[in-house]
């Protein structure tokens, strides 16, 4: 806090409520005045309230690099999910579906550190059909529910890797 009894510029903030605004208006689709003004309103308030939450410090260093980073394992998260799409829609089409079924809960140890990462790759799991993150613990254990055998098989593999990458751990 200044002299005055006021919080000092916060980065955070600000860029949560760029982006947050941003957001509203991709979203809306609605670009007159009343529609703008609640997306400025509302990400303001939102921004003001939880803007330090989107980063993991007070003064952001480095997040628009990560950004690109994680904007190339985007791209490839998608091909995964869509190749995981065939795979569930072969099983479930299969004539001896109910014999290729084989759920189980695997259990595996990621080498990633950070909140964020393994908040990232738990929900990259649960977006990828045939897969569901049941339970992360704090160092790092992650339990996957995984509807078949292939489907499981891949953990943590590729994708904790790329995540390890964006991420530089």
């Amino acid at each position: 806090m200044n002299r005055c009894g006021a919080k000092r510029f916060n980065t955070a903030a600000v860029l949560s409520f760029f982006i947050l605004f941003a957001l509203w208006i991709v979203f809306s689709g609605r670009f007159d005045g009343f529609h703008l003004a609640m997306g400025i309103i509302s990400s303001a308030l939102v921004a003001a309230f939880c803007g330090d939450l989107m980063f993991g410090s007070r003064q952001p260093r480095g997040v628009f690099s990560l950004w690109l980073r994680l904007a190339g394992y985007v791209p490839w998260l998608i091909v995964q999910i869509f190749a995981a799409n065939l795979h569930v829609m072969v099983l479930v089409f299969h004539p001896r579906m109910m014999e290729l079924i084989n759920p189980k809960i695997i259990k595996f140890d990621s080498r990633l550190k950070s909140d964020y990462a393994r908040m990232l790759f738990a929900n990259s799991i649960t977006l990828t059909p045939g897969t569901i993150t049941v339970d992360v613990t704090a160092l790092g254990r992650f339990s996957v529910h995984c509807i078949d055998d292939p489907s499981g098989q891949s953990l943590p593999g590729k994708m904790e890797a790329k995540i390890v990458a964006a991420f530089r751990e």
